[in-house]
């Protein structure tokens, strides 16, 4: 079964961007310094040799990674989205419920989350607690120390 993610035009080419850096620059980096080690004599005792196949074998796994998570990849089109509740790539401004302090966030793809630009993933707690709701709205959020509230006071795009 596939994970559909979905990303904003500027993260889906970044996400192609960091694919093409891997095949394009790091693998023949890593062949290059497989090729070097195994010039160095007998394998069985070099350890370079495996330290250099083992980096081969990593950057061969974030390849697959990243093609697996391009080809699941839905771009967004953020003209069709209802700016009535909040969806993924709406700006939403929140109060704590607990101690009024107010927030801004942007719901985003996994991908894409960066707190300290104030991007949230989609899955995450207050991602996910804040989705489907309206402006006015409570949204009843779980966190380790118990629950918070959080109304909703703006949504936009």
């Amino acid at each position: 079964m596939s994970n559909i993610s979905y990303y904003t035009e500027e993260g889906l080419k970044k996400l192609k961007d960091e694919l093409n850096h891997l095949k394009d620059v790091e693998r023949p980096k890593a062949s290059n310094a497989i090729a070097e080690a195994r010039d160095k004599g007998d394998l069985s005792e070099n350890a370079e040799y495996d330290a250099a196949k083992e980096a081969q074998g990593m950057l061969e796994m974030r390849i697959s990674k990243l093609e697996e998570r391009l080809v699941n990849a839905r771009m967004i089109d953020e003209s069709q989205l209802d700016n009535s509740k909040v969806l993924v790539l709406s700006k939403v401004k929140i109060r704590n419920k607990s101690n009024g302090m107010t927030m801004d966030y942007m719901i985003v793809a996994d991908g894409e989350a960066d707190l300290s630009k104030g991007k949230i993933s989609v899955n995450s707690p207050i991602g996910k607690g804040l989705l489907g709701k309206s402006v006015g709205e409570i949204a009843k959020i779980s966190v380790p120390t118990g629950f918070i509230d959080l109304e909703i006071l703006e949504i936009s795009r």
